[in-house]
């Protein structure tokens, strides 16, 4: 019997040890620290001169060997052709990254698409085939090392249409991409489809945004990234000295949204968007939203990326740094 409480105890002792040295792994391996790189608003111009470029700075960005990559949108400009063929292009680049690459829209692709130098195509067309042909793979990502997402369009069946709308965790740091495009976000008098299709875009992105907060609340995420592709804040829009946005514009409810749940949240949140060409960090909701970091990548002429580094052990969360194309002289 002695014999017997004696292993009894030895077995307890060595199940305690065990389960010390699962949660002594468990808390070195948790939020461990990562990089990833943003990018967007490019390549513009003749496919002859600035796809050599893009290609250098894609070889740049694979041998960083980072977590993930984000385009912001715009993969072309306003002014070249939306054709089947630009667009294909397009996609062929991104599947040219090593790691996994999220892409949410920009204007250039869709919605710009009826200028008349951009060929005068069907903007609602054009949207179509992106979500064919840039979403219809199932819930993960781009690139040569495809990575699993969460999509709206499998979680929420009223919003069944907006494949493009994705997000991820990535050591305890919540990432939401949502469709929110220049151009005033389709927000125009241009006609009665355009002003339709952005009422219920914008319904499904709002309702995204506050998923992607409530789920990074309830996992009790470190941090929460939020990439899409407009300048909000351009004049006209938002009303910096009451942090709030103007009643003419299309980002008005996202915009709104964002302010309320982001103060929620408390928690870092990096905001990365593009749509203006001019790389910047700012703090754009310093009253009613502090802890909103916002991102502007490179763009068109520049053509650089950005290394972001996530430290969720840091005061400061996001550590940004710029990717400098070697193959341009600025």
């Amino acid at each position: 019997m002695g014999s017997m409480k004696k292993w009894t105890s030895i077995f307890k002792k060595c199940l305690g040890a065990m389960a010390l040295l699962v949660l002594t792994a468990g808390a070195a391996s948790a939020d461990k620290p990562f990089t990833f790189v943003a990018l967007g608003d490019m390549p513009y111009g003749n496919p002859a001169k600035v796809y050599p470029p893009f290609k250098t700075l894609i070889g740049q960005v694979n041998a960083l060997n980072p977590a993930f990559t984000i385009h912001i949108g715009d993969t072309k400009s306003g002014s070249t052709p939306c054709s089947d063929k630009m667009l294909l292009a397009q996609l062929a680049f991104m599947n040219s990254f090593e790691a996994p690459l999220v892409y949410t829209p920009g204007d250039n692709e869709w919605t710009d698409c009826h200028r008349w130098n951009a060929g005068r195509f069907d903007p609602i067309e054009r949207l179509a085939f992106l979500r064919k042909h840039y979403f219809s793979h199932g819930p993960r990502s781009l690139g040569k090392a495809p990575m699993k997402i969460e999509r709206q369009s499998d979680l929420m069946k009223e919003f069944a249409g907006y494949p493009e709308n994705a997000r991820f965790v990535k050591e305890g740091v919540h990432f939401v991409a949502a469709h929110v495009v220049g151009s005033n976000n389709n927000f125009e008098v241009r006609d009665r489809r355009a002003i339709a299709e952005f009422f219920a875009r914008d319904a499904a992105n709002v309702a995204w945004l506050k998923a992607g907060f409530d789920k990074a609340i309830s996992m009790k995420a470190r941090a929460l990234v939020l990439a899409i592709h407009a300048d909000m804040f351009t004049p006209g829009f938002f009303r910096a000295e009451k942090e709030a946005f103007s009643g003419a514009s299309g980002f008005k409810r996202f915009g709104d949204a964002l302010i309320k749940k982001a103060a929620a949240f408390k928690k870092p949140v990096l905001l990365i968007y593009g749509d203006s060409h001019k790389y910047r960090i700012t703090r754009p909701l310093p009253k009613k939203a502090p802890n909103v970091l916002a991102l502007q990548v490179f763009g068109a002429r520049q053509m650089h990326a950005v290394k972001v580094t996530v430290d969720t052990k840091k005061p400061e969360v996001f550590g940004v740094e710029p990717i400098k194309n070697k193959a341009l002289a600025n």
